[in-house]
């Protein structure tokens, strides 16, 4: 199991959760959070490569991980990862059959540069793809996937780790405040991001501006500036890594330029706002169509949403993420029984439970 980035501790935690019974082997990027957030997490894991702030670096960075991989991690009869080219490429280059996670399909609907339309086509490369049942599959098929390697599922990436969550009380203590908003930047620096457009400065703007706590929570060294300008007692940037289901749950709103912690927000019920600056995902555009997620780019606008959250408390309601961390559970432990039999999915009555989707899905 190979964690890249630093929403993979919480996914896979969540994963085995319900397979006990498989022994798993872990390494681990140097990528903001990501170490230590799998030691939070209680993964023991090897170190291997890092990530790099610099866009050139990170693109020769991505190859030299992916054959740091294939001769340092740990040995295994399957690999598991999640939107991770490095470690399909390096169980490839190993023999090893690999599941891989994804709930991005953005270049279905996006021009993307050569490199990201490589990462594509080398993570096509999984012996198994498993998606939710929002994800548009022929952003897989168009890369080569046979479609009989597809496996979905009903509900979300978060819905697997959310269902673990467990509200701690003395959260707010480490905090300046009680009452506040998350804010984490869009992923500036990255490809289909440009920079000089983030929203961070206005939004942050027109939240103080309404009497609003924030907790601003920079990707980067190079993201902390934004909130320079706002030093004061409603602006407030942690030295270190906090929980993000714990920021998210005693907050009155998860803003993001992302996706992953809205949708964390979401599936807890809790106010999320995504303002992130494309195209959506089909994820997350199932999720504002069901009204689990807002989507703006207009600070004003997402104040004025948020306004009616104020002071409401939420009560968990963590049924549905359970059920589809079960339904995951018990996919990817058939998979891992039987990674590369092209049959499994018309002869193992796990797979095979729902009826099909009106658009063929």
């Amino acid at each position: 199991m190979d964690l890249a980035s630093p929403s993979h501790p919480l996914f896979f935690e969540g994963l085995l959760a319900d397979i006990t019974d498989v022994r798993f082997r872990t390494s681990v990027r140097r990528k903001t959070e990501t170490a230590a957030l799998a030691r939070e997490a209680g993964f023991e894991f090897e170190l291997v490569g890092r990530d790099f702030d610099n866009v050139a670096l990170r693109t020769i960075g991505v190859p030299l991980r992916t054959v740091q991989l294939g001769f340092q991690a740990p040995s295994a009869d399957v690999s598991l990862s999640a939107r991770n080219a490095m470690c399909v490429l390096a169980s490839r280059a190993r023999g090893m059959p690999s599941i891989h996670f994804s709930d991005n399909d953005i270049t279905a609907y996006a021009e993307t540069p050569l490199v990201e339309r490589l990462f594509c086509r080398f993570r096509s490369y999984a012996t198994r793809h498993v998606v939710p049942s929002a994800f548009r599959t022929s952003e897989l098929t168009r890369w080569g996937v046979d479609p009989d390697r597809i496996h979905t599922y009903d509900g979300y990436k978060e819905d697997i780790y959310v269902a673990n969550f467990e509200p701690d009380e003395s959260f707010t203590e480490a905090l300046p405040f009680d009452r506040y908003v998350v804010v984490r930047p869009e992923a500036l620096g990255a490809a289909y991001v440009d920079e000089s457009e983030t929203l961070v400065p206005a939004l942050l703007r027109a939240l103080r501006d309404a009497g609003t706590n924030v907790v601003y929570l920079p990707r980067r060294p190079a993201d902390r500036p934004h909130a320079e300008p706002f030093d004061d007692d409603r602006v407030y940037v942690p030295d270190g890594a906090l929980n993000g289901l714990q920021l998210a749950w005693h907050s009155d709103g998860m803003l993001t330029g992302s996706g992953t912690m809205a949708r964390e927000a979401a599936c807890m019920g809790k106010p999320a706002v995504s303002f992130f600056p494309g195209p959506l995902l089909s994820v997350d555009r199932q999720m504002v169509a069901d009204g689990m997620v807002f989507h703006s780019r207009d600070p004003d606008e997402i104040v004025d949403h948020l306004a009616p959250a104020g002071g409401v408390e939420t009560e968990p309601d963590l049924d549905r993420s359970i059920r589809v961390r079960r339904e995951v559970s018990r996919l990817v432990r058939a998979l891992i029984d039987d990674p590369i039999d092209p049959d499994l999915d018309r002869t193992d009555g796990v797979l095979d439970e729902r009826p099909p989707r009106a658009d063929g899905r």
